[in-house]
């Protein structure tokens, strides 16, 4: 297979109501090194990404569990457009809807080549819209949208790092960088306080 330590580390959700489909997709993303969990509805999805619908009052809105997304991260989401109950479509929209979960890619599969339906979904902010059957060729389209997100997520790890550490760590930052300024400047004005200067005048020595 070729599997490497770094196409290993990433995991896809892939959604489909069809088991053979299922089936197809999940062996083509672990040819691929990926790995893979399986579910058979948006609702299952929604449920494996930790989120809770508050339904009834407020449609809209969305909460993450965080025990849930902690334990279990999702570098991309694959998912079938035609499916009972929630549509794929449906799904992107959630997914894109929760601050939590909006940078994760989303990525349409379909066996209908309807264009409006595919712009509908790339204007929502699907990635990719691969037609089925779908092929190793398509799933190797994954690769960049898998670095992008592990690249954000990094940043977004070392500013959050940042952020928690203590105010005294923090105060300790600040001061240092101030006396790095200080004697910098320092170093900078002492050549010119014993520089003599002739303001343009060109000493000649006899």
């Amino acid at each position: 297979m070729g599997m490497t330590t770094a196409d290993s580390q990433f995991h896809v959700l892939a959604v489909d109501d069809s088991l053979i489909d299922r089936k197809l997709i999940e062996r083509l993303l672990k040819t691929s090194s990926y790995q893979v969990t399986t579910v058979d509805s948006g609702s299952k999805a929604l449920e494996f990404l930790g989120l809770n619908e508050n339904n009834r009052n407020t449609p809209n809105e969305t909460s993450v569990s965080p025990e849930i997304h902690q334990e279990v991260e999702v570098n991309l989401v694959i998912t079938d457009y035609c499916m009972p109950g929630m549509t794929g479509y449906d799904l992107l929209k959630k997914i894109k809807e929760s601050s939590s979960l909006k940078n994760i890619p989303v990525v349409i599969m379909s066996s209908e080549n309807i264009p409006s339906r595919i712009s509908r979904c790339m204007e929502e902010g699907a990635e990719e819209f691969f037609l089925k059957p779908v092929r190793l060729s398509d799933v190797n389209k994954l690769k960049p949208h898998l670095m992008r997100t592990k690249c954000c997520k990094n940043i977004q790890n070392q500013e959050n790092q940042e952020n928690n550490q203590s105010p005294e760590i923090q105060l300790q930052t600040a001061q240092s960088n101030n006396n790095n300024k200080r004697k910098a400047m320092d170093e900078g004005i002492s050549p010119d306080r014993t520089r003599p200067r002739y303001n343009g005048f060109t000493l000649v020595s006899n």
